[in-house]
């Protein structure tokens, strides 16, 4: 009898609290097409829009797409897609809620592509590639990227985002600085007589990027450490598209988005394409993925009578607090809702591992925070260690390289010889 007595006894704020939890938002739909011209074979793509996660309570399913534009062959480009996602998702810890999760991934990103290109240069293969990898978590878009492909966001309720960094030499003065201190030559080709043309490159090896996966034979001041933009949309949605260096010559983010309004994204990509085609011919590998991020649609469910008792007590409390009740609607109706959650370009791995989160949920603490290899106590070595550190490391700072990680650190930072000196002439 108590417990029956216990069990009507429901406070009004627990209710409402409640039916809060039965009306969020649910998540978006994602529709995306592709389009592809090909001149070399050397683009390719990942599409994974299911993808499932533990959490301590559950399972949680995120999208992830990738655009991976090789050099010098596709070794690199097919080797990235079939290895990077899941070097990035091994970086994370598990059982994250979702807002803990979504704040591990920058990091985990880095760690990802770090891991991918050291592994792939264990190979001795010379390809390289340009990457952007989209994840998409909800209402968050978290966009990792190296080299010269691009990734924008077109908001429904207004505003073109650049969710990626060019990282052409041509036009990037910040990489060029970092490269020849680092050690590395900027110059044009030289044919001879003093005659230089064509694009700026990065020597040895005559790359035109400063980023890039792979591309054992330039140098590694050509580092894999990509460029992290997280941004969470509006509710109201909107349009990614990545694209290959082969739109993004012809055709300003503009032109690209103006010239397939109103499009369903297979169709949106293909018309993006033409008009890159058109503009400059197929000089290149030229790939185009669009994706629309929208709202559920929910049809129309006849209520039982639990559910005509539930809304009208939601609508009597409504009455009640009418000022409330019209603030959704007031939110909605303002200009644009983005919010930038996260944006870091930076080098060098010892700002980008870092963390202030704490230990116990962002890293283990013996274990290579690039490549996942168990340490012994006193076997790692600080992310922050080196000739500049001016701070006085005790053995479990971390995060914590293994050795091999460490050489890979301080050969991108200049601080170690590496590559070995070939001129390929890669563009």
């Amino acid at each position: 009898m108590s417990l029956k007595g216990q069990h009507r006894q429901v406070s009004l704020s627990v209710l409402l609290e409640r039916e809060s939890a039965n009306v969020k938002i649910e998540k978006p739909e994602i529709v995306h097409g592709l389009a592809n011209q090909s001149k070399k074979g050397e683009d390719f793509t990942l599409f994974k829009t299911e993808c499932q996660r533990t959490m301590g309570d559950g399972v949680a399913t995120f999208s992830v797409f990738g655009l991976f534009d090789g050099h010098n062959g596709p070794t690199a480009a097919i080797y990235s897609k079939e290895n990077l996602l899941n070097n990035v998702l091994n970086s994370i810890p598990p059982d994250l809620n979702t807002d803990e999760w979504v704040a591990a991934l920058p990091r985990a990103l880095v760690a990802g592509f770090v891991k991918t290109d050291k592994d792939f240069q264990e190979r001795e293969k010379i390809s390289g590639t340009t990457v952007t990898l989209v994840i998409i978590e909800g209402w968050v878009i978290t966009v990792a990227s190296v080299g010269d492909s691009r990734c924008i966001f077109d908001s429904a309720v207004g505003g073109i985002y650049y969710l990626s960094a060019d990282h052409r030499l041509e036009c990037n003065e910040e990489e060029r600085g970092r490269i020849t201190t680092s050690g590395g030559g900027i110059g044009r080709l030289n044919t001879g007589g003093g005659t230089e043309i064509g694009p700026l490159r990065c020597w040895p090896g005559g790359l035109c990027l400063s980023r890039s996966i792979g591309d054992k034979d330039v140098g590694e001041f050509i580092v894999p450490v990509p460029y992290v933009k997280q941004i969470k949309i509006s509710t109201a949605g909107g349009r990614i598209i990545i694209s290959s260096d082969g739109v993004w010559d012809a055709l300003s983010a503009e032109v690209a988005l103006d010239c397939c309004r109103g499009m369903p994204p297979d169709a949106a990509a293909a018309k993006i394409v033409k008009e890159a085609l058109q503009a400059d011919g197929l000089r290149d590998d030229t790939t185009c993925v669009v994706i629309d991020i929208l709202p559920q649609e929910k049809p129309a469910v006849p209520l039982t009578p639990k559910k005509r008792i539930k809304r009208l007590f939601m609508s009597l409390f409504r009455k009640k607090h009418s000022e409330s009740s019209s603030r959704p609607d007031k939110k909605n109706m303002g200009p644009d809702v983005v919010e930038e959650l996260f944006e870091e370009g930076s080098a060098m791995l010892s700002k980008r591992l870092d963390t202030k989160y704490p230990v116990c949920n962002m890293f283990k603490l013996f274990m290579c925070a690039i490549c996942q290899l168990e340490l012994k106590p006193g076997e790692g070595i600080s992310v922050h260690a080196g000739p500049s550190s001016s701070v006085k490391l005790r053995q479990w700072d971390g995060p914590l390289l293994c050795s091999s990680c460490q050489v890979k650190k301080e050969a991108m930072e200049g601080k170690r010889p590496s590559g070995d000196g070939c001129n390929s002439g890669n563009d």
